[in-house]
């Protein structure tokens, strides 16, 4: 072997121009992930070290417990858990149609000169603050609701057996149901932005096969485009939900802010982000009440994490069938 080829296969290997910025783009990248997962685990890790006192003074009793006494400083998570969880569910009921709705029409239906204004206003409501839905809900809504929404409703559907109970009692306006049309309203956009944008990354060629075959639209809806999309469909519907949960300030005006369990949908309730909202300026540090109130956000906290653990699964499970 020559001297040239001995100093060539001794040299070592020079880096291509692009390899440093490649090297420093994948620790950026691995860098955001870790940073994510640690903000994730200090946040569990500050809320539950918060609401220690409350957890080992009240023991599991506490998720149901429907006591919220700051005079006695007896307090309970069981009426905050339970109109998160119907207001949210409530309200997807009402959204998730309507989205569909709205983004069927828009992909499929509208007119093209029509499209873009409509989804540049959808666009538009998700960017409206929740104080604005909130404030509006009640100066508007809750009156609404209050004569002659919920005075109909309670002589039609309140008579009528086994689901009567729950459109029963005095037509205040204000509510669980109220809550959950103004948070319904608010989590609409996010819901139709996303179907309407998926819905439009299905290859025409599929649809144009579908419809070749003789499909109507509503066949090819069902048979092509939303067996393509489900994945994200369900992804921006837990998207709706996780803004459901969590909401605060629009809840916080229309819920009624009662500290009672009500069979009716008519009836006062209030949420974990509502009675964090309320409470918290009045709760002084250290306190039994403050650790309750952390532990609130403990366990909205778990229960969003829930929520989006069992729709991972649920896709992950539709994925493999």
């Amino acid at each position: 072997m020559s001297q040239a080829t001995a100093t060539l296969a001794a040299a070592p290997a020079r880096q291509s121009p692009g390899s440093t910025g490649d090297a420093v783009f994948a620790f950026a990248c691995r860098a955001a992930g870790v940073l994510v997962l640690v903000l994730l685990g200090a946040i569990i890790v500050s809320l539950f070290i918060g609401g220690w006192q409350a957890f080992s003074a009240f023991g599991a009793g506490f998720l149901t417990s429907t006591d919220w006494d700051p005079v006695q400083e007896v307090f309970g998570a069981g009426v905050s858990v339970y109109g998160t969880i119907v207001t949210a569910v409530l309200a997807m009921l009402v959204a998730v149609p309507f989205a569909f709705g709205i983004a069927f029409w828009l992909t499929e239906l509208a007119p093209d000169w029509l499209r873009r204004p409509v989804g540049t206003a959808i666009e538009l409501l998700a960017a409206v603050p929740s104080i604005i839905y909130g404030m509006w809900g009640f100066f508007i809504i809750a009156p609404v609701m209050a004569d002659p929404i919920q005075p109909f409703i309670i002589d039609t559907i309140g008579e009528l057996p086994y689901i009567g109970a729950l459109f029963q009692g005095p037509p205040f306006g204000t509510g669980l149901f109220t809550a959950a049309l103004i948070l319904a309203i608010m989590v609409l956009p996010f819901i139709a932005a996303v179907m309407r944008d998926v819905f439009l990354t299905v290859p025409p060629v599929y649809k144009e096969s579908a419809y070749g075959l003789g499909c109507t639209t509503w066949e090819v809806m069902k048979g092509v485009v939303i067996p393509y999309t489900r994945v994200s469909v369900v992804g921006g519907i837990m998207l709706g939900l996780g803004r459901a949960l969590g909401e605060t300030m629009a809840v916080t005006f229309v819920i009624g802010n009662a500290n009672r369990i009500s069979t009716s949908l008519f009836g006062g309730g209030n949420t974990i982000a509502s009675v964090v909202a309320l409470e918290f300026p009045e709760a002084g540090a250290g306190s039994l009440k403050l650790s309750s109130l952390l532990a609130l956000g403990f366990i909205l906290f778990v229960l969003s994490f829930i929520v989006l653990a069992a729709s991972r699964f649920m896709l992950r499970s539709r994925l493999k069938g």
